[in-house]
């Protein structure tokens, strides 16, 4: 089992969990630690982006190494998590900067479609990492420092 994708995933479900967490803690009006808990969440997402990028920039991605006659399916997979990700993340921050300039309403209207977009993204993620280093063996890892320079 790889370390690095393996502590990344781990954090991705974190911030999921939290965030289902956070969900139950305002249906129960507790406001102070429904804060605390997503900015957890959000801590634990961005610790998952930092993983993920310095493990691309400098150890690289994996390709996929499964079976030839379903790469084409997991190639259209893992573009559709990478778009349910950033969007994910965009919607993650409009939702947290409306939190913290107190902006409410607005803040309750985005916040569920936030949660609900970040939980598809954490299952569709583990979905790549399993394909990926569990039920496949992966393919070449090439950094993205490497591809640049040219070694």
């Amino acid at each position: 089992m790889p370390i690095l994708p393996t502590i990344s995933t781990f954090f991705i479900v974190l911030s999921a969990v939290l965030i289902a967490i956070g969900w139950y803690l305002i249906a129960k009006n507790r406001f102070s630690a429904h804060k605390r808990t997503m900015i957890a969440a959000a801590v634990s997402a961005l610790l998952f982006f930092i993983i993920y990028m310095s493990r691309t920039i400098f150890v690289g991605n994996t390709s996929f190494g499964g079976p030839d006659d379903i790469k084409l399916y997991y190639t259209l997979f893992l573009i559709f998590h990478i778009i349910l990700a950033t969007v994910g993340a965009v919607f993650g921050l409009v939702t947290l900067t409306l939190a913290f300039k107190r902006r409410i309403k607005k803040h309750r209207k985005i916040g569920p479609v936030t949660s609900i977009i970040w939980f598809f993204t954490a299952i569709t993620g583990v979905a790549v990492y399993l394909l990926l280093y569990i039920l496949y063996d992966g393919g070449e890892t090439t950094s993205m420092i490497k591809a640049i320079l040219g070694t």
